[in-house]
């Protein structure tokens, strides 16, 4: 839906450059623009390849499966439902040290793994299950200690100091996260049948 919009903006725009003589103007936004998205596309590339590669090899060091157990009691607390050696707690645990680590892209096969192994913990059924809405609020508010990609987005456009972002995305990711997980736990205790 989101893309018939913009679809929709991009081509009024178009028309009504053309029919006020600003067809010049916007052939050069164009151009500008495409050449400014190629450059913030290789730039990111880099950005998210070392990410990547950092996750990769803290998986092939075990950093990840400790980690993962020292994240045991949240996963307890946040998925309680979830057998304790379930493949669905490790990709969880994946995917929210990615989101921490503000490697958004990173925790993407993650988070469809998680969802996944969730699925088959739902057995079938065509609603999402209370630990599908909780993974999925975790992962959309995204705690996040160090913003990467917004870092990396203010350093293409030249920021004075990009990494000054990091304090305001802390509180504003830890507010996000803090509510979502408060709001899931009072609609799972307001639905539980008495």
């Amino acid at each position: 839906m989101l893309n018939y919009i913009w679809g929709f903006m991009i081509i009024i725009g178009i028309i009504v450059g053309a029919f006020q003589g600003s067809f010049q103007e916007i052939t050069e936004g164009i151009l500008d623009a495409s050449k400014e998205a190629i450059q913030l596309c290789i730039m990111m590339l880099g950005v998210i390849g070392m990410w990547n590669g950092l996750m990769k090899i803290a998986e092939a060091s075990g950093l990840i499966n400790r980690l993962t157990k020292l994240m045991s009691p949240l996963i307890r607390f946040l998925f309680p439902r979830i057998p304790k050696n379930h493949p669905a707690n490790s990709y969880i645990s994946a995917n929210i040290i990615a989101n921490i680590l503000g490697l958004g892209w990173a925790c993407t096969p993650t988070g469809l793994l998680a969802m996944e192994e969730l699925n088959k913990l739902n057995k079938g059924s065509t609603l999402a299950s209370k630990e599908m809405c909780m993974f999925l609020i975790v992962n959309l508010s995204s705690l996040q200690l160090v913003t990467i990609n917004i870092i990396a987005y203010r350093a293409q456009y030249e920021s004075a100091n990009p990494q000054e972002i990091i304090g305001p995305g802390i509180l504003a990711t830890l507010c996000s996260t803090a509510a979502g997980i408060v709001f899931v736990k009072i609609m799972e205790r307001r639905r539980q049948p008495k």
